[in-house]
Order: C-alpha cells, then structure tokens, then sequence
C-alpha cells in the first residue's frame, strides 16, 4: 500500500499531470468493480491514466485488488510503459509477490535483465517467498546475462522452497544453463525431473543445438519418441531440424517431413526450416516445392533458397528469386554477394553492392567481409582500399571479423605492411586474426616475422588451429628452415593434438623438396596413414616437381609412374616428367612422353593472367588472342 507521503505526491502527479478522471458512480462498491471493469478493458496508456485519477480520487488506492490490476496494465507489452510502472512501483510501500512477480517478468521480456535480478535480491530482503512464477524469469534473466554463479545461488533458494521438482521452475533452469553453455547440467536437471511436459524435451533439444551438441539433439529426439507419449510441436521439430541440417541427416529429416505432412501441420516456422534443411542437404528441388507451395514466403526462406542456388552454382537462379523476393533485408543481399564472390563473379559483387547502396541498405559486417574476401581472391587492391575507406567513413567498428578479412586481403594483394598495421590495431585479437597475419607473413616471404608472431601468439594463450599451423610451415618452407619446420609439424600433432592434413603435408613434402632432402620427403609420403588418391596426387606432385628442380631423373621416373597410374589425365604430371628428362639431356624419352599424352588426349593446360584495370578483372589466357582488349 501507498504511505502517507507518497501518497500526497502520487496524488499531486495524479491531479496535476494525468488526464481528467472518467466518470463512475459514487457508490464505492459499484466504483471499485467499475474501476476494475475499466481497467479489464483498457487499451491504451491515456485511458489508464484518465482510471488511475478516478482511483485516487475515489480513495481507492489502498484496494489489492485494484493496484494489483492497475500494475498488469501498466506492464502489459502490447500498450503499457514499463518506465511508468517503475514509478508506480517505487510509491508503494510494500509491494505483494504478485506485483513483484510483475515487474520481474516485465523487465526481463524488456531486456533489462540485471533490473529484474535486483528486484528478485529485493523481493527476498523483504521477506516475501517467491514462487513458481517468480523463478523462470529470475533464470532466464540472469541466463541472459551469463552470471552462472548466481544462478547457481538462486538454485539454492528454490530447493530451499521446495521447488526442485516444479515443471516450470525445472524448465527455466534447464533453459538458463543452456543460454549459459552448461550442457551437463542441462541434462541433469532434464534427468532429475520427475515429471516433463513437451517443453522440457523442447529446452532439452534447442539447448543442446544452441551449444552445438547436435548428435545429442537427434538423441534426445529419438529418446522423446522412444520414452514419451507427447506429441512434438513446432518448437520441437524446428530445432531437431536444426541439428538435422548441421549433420546433413537426411533420414530423420524426411522423417520429420512425413509427421509434419501426416498429423502436425506446416507452419511458417516448419516450412522454413524445412526449406533450409534440403537446401543445405543437396536437395533443392523438394525445397524448391515446399517453397513454391508457401502461402507466404517470408525472407528466411527466401534466403534459404537463394542460398540454396548458390551452393549448387545455380547462381542465375538464385539472382532471378532474389530480384523476386518482396523483401530484401541485409542478409539476403549479402547471400547473393557472397554467391557471386564465391564463383568469382566480383564485378557482379560489387554491382550489386552498390544497388544496395542506392536503395539505402546498410550493409553489416559479413557483406562487407564478403566483398574484402571477393577482393583478396581476385587481388584488386584498389577495390579493397574503397571498401576499407567505406568502413572508416561509414565509423563501422573493425573488430576481429572485418579486421581478419582486411589483414587477408591486404596480404594477398602483397601490401603486408597496412596488414600489420590494422593487425596491431586491433583491440581484440582472436585465433583466426592472428592466423590471418601469419599466413599473410608467410605468402608475402616474411619468414621471421610469421614465426616471430606465431611465437607472441602461443605466449598470449591463444591456442592455434590446423590453419594457422599452414601459415607457419609455409614460412618454414619459404625460408628453408627444414628444423623449425620439422619441430612445429611434431608440435601440431603431439602438443595441440591436431591431426596433419593434405595442406600440412604439402607444406613439409614442399620444404623438404626445396631443401633437397628428396627421400626424406619420399618416405614420409609413404608414412601417411589412410592414404587415398585424393591426398597422394598433390604430394607426389610435389615431389616430383622437386625431382625436376634438383634433377634426380630415377626418383622422378618412380613418382612420375605411381602418378599415371593413378591419374593418367593430369597434364601437370607428364609435363613435369618431360622437363625432369629435358633437364637431363634425355631427349628421346621427352618425345615417347609427349607422344604417350597425345595418344592420351592429354592436353595442356593454359595458364591465364588476371589483370585489374580501372577496377575491372581482366582474365588473360595464354595463347589466346580473343579478349577484346
């Protein structure tokens, strides 16, 4: 209730500020069920305020009843103002549970999460027990926040009450420690509960994708199936459709496809789910049906399917629905972008980087990065210093993202210098920005320096990737450093446990070749576990083009013969052996291999030239003369 003070001063707001009261009967019986009858009714925040006076006025205020009704409109999201409730809240003196519950829950769906873990401490310190609707906002509050040592400690109090076991109280938990990371937990407290209804499995499946446990996802599916009568909802089958497109299982999620056609139903929220599933999973043309067969085709799905397109190279497609799509946000201007720059169509990028600036699209940080890869993939620097004069003009933060794709591509456009400027820059430095310097390092010769930071990088406890381990033996190799080349391969797979793949093998075959040590690199090659073709191809290509630099004819033979005997199409290879024996004088041997590739029909191929003039991409192929320039 209102004290004595405050209620002269609420008043004084109230006939001072607030519109003119309605008018009702003085009655005090009929005026109190008329009040509440109008507040049931209320609509707008004008109206409450004309009631709030005639309360006041009536005496009315001291009614539980009524202040308890006045607060859920003052609270109610579609019309109320939280910031006034506040102020309504901060007159009464001792607040109920009930209002308390209210402001929790409306500062939590407001996002002012720490505001609703305050008001939670408050509630206690004035000797109110919270219930089962107190603690599911209090949980999702602070999961948000990320604070699981205090929720953890509100745990506490609710086993004290004797809620451990209260379904709702249990899946707010569950909820909390998913928002927050904690899996094991996660399924403790799913594992523990006596009772679940279908927004547990719900919680127990969607914190699992959120985490990015998608095998347990499936599993936990599976099990509701196995263990449970209830039937999965929307909610259910959206996240287990999640998993299933992270796993690319496609079973279950035609499977899933078939119960929704039989008994649940399509939903916009299923529709799209589905559509992305079978785009990511290959197939698009059922989610090109599903699509076509929406009654209404939101942009997520439009997205999808332009994605979709891309994926399959299908980039005309994907461009035609794009033009189509009624709404276009930010992300689906940046799928199309990143469609054309992923096959190498980056004037077409950047046209449409710039129709999207002429429609007043502000572009986010993934388009731009999209455009700085488009312009490390084709070297156009000039490109690359536009965009990043758009960033500073545009006062767009240069974080870890942007600042990696502009380190990229600055190094591949060969000005490593601004690399390492914007590198040094940056006020947070992730793995793949250090990664990004050091294999720009690297490609630009920079021997000392990528291993020099790669060192700073293992001080500061950033733990390196399989990628950042290609920068680093890429710059052993460039520099002739066999040693330090051999110690950091043994140092990936004993101390950071990572398994070598092609690319670090290629690295080493590479650095033992131009060292010379040719049957080092031989035997190593033979030391690959699970070899197959698609491995072996590369590094005894590899190989064999260090036989041809250091002239070893025998060797080059032997690796030539394994390589056509495997893929006898490949003209690199028959060329490389032509040149180990041109080198040798064997001129005769050079005439049966280049007669064996015509018999063949082995043909050579044309190396080309990439130009860039006036912002435009020239692509020269030697040989030919047809290019209009």
């Amino acid at each position: 209730m209102l004290s004595q003070t405050k209620l002269q001063l609420f008043k004084f707001a109230s006939l001072h500020i607030l519109p003119k009261p309605l008018h009702l009967s003085t009655s005090s019986r009929t005026t109190k069920i008329s009040c509440i009858s109008l507040l049931k009714k209320c609509k707008s925040m004008q109206h409450l305020k004309q009631i709030q006076t005639q309360i006041l006025i009536t005496g009315l205020h001291q009614s539980g009843d009524i202040l308890n009704k006045l607060m859920v409109c003052c609270t109610d999201p579609s019309f109320g103002n939280l910031h006034y409730a506040e102020r309504i809240f901060n007159y009464i003196d001792i607040p109920g549970l009930f209002i308390y519950n209210l402001m929790i829950k409306a500062f939590t769906k407001n996002g002012s999460f720490r505001k609703a873990v305050l008001l939670f401490r408050q509630l206690r310190e004035e000797g109110l027990s919270p219930d089962n609707f107190t603690y599911p906002f209090v949980f999702k509050a602070i999961g948000c926040l990320g604070e699981v040592r205090e929720g953890e400690k509100v745990y506490g109090f609710v086993v004290k009450s004797g809620l451990e076991f209260d379904t709702y109280v249990c899946n707010s938990l569950m909820d909390m420690y998913a928002e927050v990371g904690k899996v094991e937990n996660l399924k403790q407290v799913f594992e523990e509960m006596p009772e679940r209804d279908v927004v547990s499995w719900n919680i127990l499946i969607s914190g699992f994708v959120k985490c990015r446990r998608y095998e347990d996802a499936v599993d936990g599916f599976r099990l509701m199936q196995r263990q449970s009568s209830l039937m999965p909802d929307e909610a259910t089958v959206v996240s287990t459709l999640s998993a299933c497109t992270a796993l690319k299982i496609l079973d279950l999620g035609k499977e899933i496809h078939r119960y929704v056609s039989e008994k649940l139903g399509f939903t916009i929220k299923i529709g799209n789910a589905l559509v992305d599933m079978y785009c990511k999973c290959g197939h698009l043309s059922i989610a090109r049906q599903i699509f076509y067969d929406m009654p209404i085709k939101t942009v997520i799905c439009s997205t999808s399917m332009v994605s979709g397109y891309v994926n399959c190279g299908q980039l005309d497609e994907a461009r035609e629905l794009f033009e189509r799509s009624p709404v276009r946000d930010i992300v689906l201007w940046t799928a199309m972008i990143n469609g054309y720059v992923q096959f190498n169509r980056f004037d077409e990028a950047v046209a449409l980087f710039r129709e999207m600036q002429i429609k007043s699209v502000c572009p986010d940080r993934f388009t731009l990065v999209a455009l700085l890869t488009g312009c490390a993939q084709s070297g156009t620097l000039e490109q690359g210093q536009w965009i990043h004069g758009y960033i500073d003009e545009n006062k767009i933060t240069i974080d870890t993202v942007v600042g990696t794709a502009l380190i990229e591509m600055y190094a591949k456009c060969g000005f490593i210098e601004k690399s390492l400027e914007i590198f040094n820059g940056l006020q947070e430095k992730d793995t793949a920005s250090w990664t990004s310097i050091i294999c720009g390092l690297a490609m630009n010769g920079k021997t000392s320096k990528a291993l020099e930071l790669f060192s700073e990088m293992e001080q500061t406890g950033i733990k390196p990737d399989d990628i950042t381990f290609i920068g680093v033996l890429s710059a052993c190799s460039h520099g002739g450093l066999v040693e330090e080349g051999r110690n950091h391969f043994t140092s990936m797979t004993k101390v950071y446990r990572i398994n070598p793949k092609l690319e670090h093998y290629g690295c080493l075959i590479d650095l033992l070749g131009r060292a010379g040590q040719l049957d080092e690199a031989e035997e190593l090659i033979e030391k690959i576990p699970n070899v197959n073709n698609e491995v072996i191809i590369p590094l005894y290509g590899a190989l064999l083009s260090a036989c041809r630099t250091h002239g070893n004819v025998e060797m080059g033979e032997r690796v030539a013969k394994r390589l056509v005997g495997i893929d006898s199409g490949d003209s690199s290879v028959h060329s490389l052996l032509a040149n180990i024996y041109a080198s040798a004088d064997r001129w005769e041997d050079v005439t049966k291999v280049r007669r064996k590739m015509k018999k063949l029909g082995v043909k050579k191929v044309p190396g080309c030239s990439l130009v860039d003039v006036n912002g435009i991409v020239h692509e020269f192929l030697a040989g030919n003369a047809s290019h209009q320039k």
